[in-house]
């Protein structure tokens, strides 16, 4: 007996018509496996796109915080170089304001000799030769002196010690300086002393 003749043997209940029924059956699991996979897809594809939009915000987040770190770090970098600076351009301030009161010695050693008669003695023309040096070494160093006279009074860098009548002179003008003023790199480190010509009274009127 053939292999075949035993299997057919073997269930005696199966037909054609069983076989047949088996085969349909078959071709529909096969169909409907087919079938969930195509309905399984676009989920996935939904799944894939949002995973995808996530991962953009993501990146979008990091090179925003990037850009802020990078402008932050910018900042600091141009404050510290400010700091630097001005910690090169005012180091003198303190000494400076030590010295201008030698500058004020001397100039007033010199004002009082020029009200007597007669020529200059040695001693006063070493003075003078002193302050000048003394004034160049100090404008090395960007000091430089306030000498308002017949400026109008400012008060971010003139003191007002009195107000006076000078009819020949502009009102609120400076007529005189008892003391000199001085700027390191153009900040005030001491104001000038000043004494201000008051307004006329039809001036004062009309304000």
């Amino acid at each position: 007996m053939s292999v075949e003749e035993e299997k057919v043997d073997s269930n005696p209940e199966q037909t054609p018509h069983d076989h047949e029924v088996l085969e349909t059956e078959m071709e529909q699991d096969v169909q409907s496996a087919d079938s969930e996979g195509t309905e399984a897809t676009p989920e996935g594809d939904k799944d894939w796109q949002k995973e995808a939009l996530l991962l953009q915000e993501e990146i979008s987040g990091l090179k925003d915080q990037a850009l802020r770190a990078t402008a932050d770090a910018q900042n600091i970098r141009r404050r510290a170089e400010k700091d630097v600076e001005k910690a090169h351009k005012f180091a003198l301030e303190k000494f400076s304001k030590e010295l201008l009161p030698v500058v004020d010695s001397l100039e007033k050693t010199i004002e009082s000799s020029q009200s007597g008669e007669g020529e200059k003695s040695a001693l006063v023309e070493g003075v003078e030769m002193t302050l000048s040096i003394l004034m160049a070494s100090l404008k090395k160093f960007s000091v430089e002196p306030v000498d308002p006279v017949g400026e109008p009074f400012d008060p971010a860098l003139h003191e007002a010690m009195s107000m006076v009548d000078a009819p020949d002179a502009e009102p609120n003008s400076v007529i005189a300086v008892i003391q000199k003023g001085y700027t390191l790199n153009g900040r005030l480190i001491r104001p000038a002393m000043v004494m201000v010509a008051k307004g006329s009274a039809k001036i004062d009127e009309k304000a």
